[in-house]
């Protein structure tokens, strides 16, 4: 008898221990009680740039004095996992998903033709196949992209007038299909440039300081766009910048912040406010996504972090006092 009571207990043990690990896997949820709207929230991965665009996305819902209950999913930047979480959030029947990044917007948009959908931290929403053209979305879907229009060409032009002649080292999941539209659009831009390009391409973040070594002794300057992969191992670039003395440009301010040096960025907090502008027309029913063109930010500018320059060994140029904003690395 006590041996059976023994093997229940241990079994209930393991039940609930399971249970628990698979509840903090799998969602971390920021709820009320008594909500009036339920909001599915994919994001692809926890770093910095895509947890501002959320924490935008909130308080723009937070100032309409809307009751809303957050259920927040992350794919922990695995493709494989945004499907199973759109197609959850569509079997509790939430009122709308916000989508934090290209591939949990195609995993929703997937997964659903019914719900609202919108999203951010996109970077090419026409060839993701989110959107057939930016005025007009689709039934279902609008949202706010991540890249302004000239961000890049200006990137390009910057390392191009500053670091004459570089060989420009990009690291990217080309998987990604907003990391594919990035480099394709820094290749069209150094066409008329004095800058070649070595590319190296990941699949996951465990392979992104193997790639960023393997462009030391080729590359004067490393370029990360923004690639969720690779942001999210950026530690691991900024490391391999500062003890070889590479600049590293980047694709976002936040990204800054971890140790890159210089990007023409916005900010990610802005975006995903807009579009949670965008979700309270949706859910008071003001407007549908059908009525909301899909926007560009409406900003861009250049930012400097200065300890960066001094890790990575770069002559300061007193034209960047006049033309930066200038942010601090981070201290753990």
């Amino acid at each position: 008898m006590i041996k059976k009571l023994l093997i229940s207990f241990i079994a209930m043990i393991s039940v609930l221990f399971i249970t628990a690990c698979g509840s903090n896997d799998a969602t971390n949820s920021d709820s009320g009680e008594n909500a009036d709207y339920t909001i599915g929230v994919s994001q692809f991965v926890e770093h910095p740039s895509l947890d501002a665009a959320y924490e935008g996305f909130k308080s723009a819902i937070e100032e309409a004095g809307l009751n809303v209950a957050y259920d927040f999913q992350s794919a922990q930047a695995d493709q494989n996992n945004t499907l199973p979480i759109a197609k959850n959030f569509v079997s509790d029947g939430v009122d709308l998903i916000f989508a934090n990044a290209t591939p949990s917007a195609q995993a929703a948009l997937q997964a659903t033709k019914d719900i609202p959908i919108v999203f951010t931290s996109v970077t090419d929403a026409i060839g993701s196949g989110l959107v057939e053209a930016m005025d007009q979305p689709g039934e279902n879907i609008t949202g706010v992209m991540d890249l302004h229009p000239d961000a890049i060409a200006n990137t390009v032009a910057f390392i191009d007038t500053y670091f004459e002649g570089s060989t420009v080292g990009v690291i990217y999941n080309a998987g990604e299909q907003n990391s594919v539209a990035q480099i394709d659009t820094v290749k069209q831009a150094m066409k008329q440039t004095s800058l070649s390009l070595e590319e190296r391409t990941v699949s996951t973040t465990a392979e992104v300081q193997q790639s960023a070594s393997t462009l030391v002794g080729v590359a004067d300057v490393i370029y990360v766009v923004t690639d969720n992969t690779v942001v999210s191992a950026l530690e691991s670039v900024v490391g391999v910048a500062n003890e070889q003395d590479i600049p590293l440009i980047v694709g976002e301010p936040d990204s800054l912040e971890r140790g890159g040096f210089a990007t023409y960025g916005i900010d990610y907090k802005t975006i995903g406010h807009r579009a949670g502008e965008m979700a309270v027309e949706i859910l008071t029913g003001e407007k549908t996504t059908a009525d909301i063109p899909v926007e560009y930010p409406s900003e861009m500018q250049l930012f400097i972090n200065k300890d960066a320059a001094k890790e990575q060994g770069i002559e300061w140029n007193d034209a960047w006092d006049e033309e930066a904003q200038f942010k601090e690395t981070k201290k753990e």
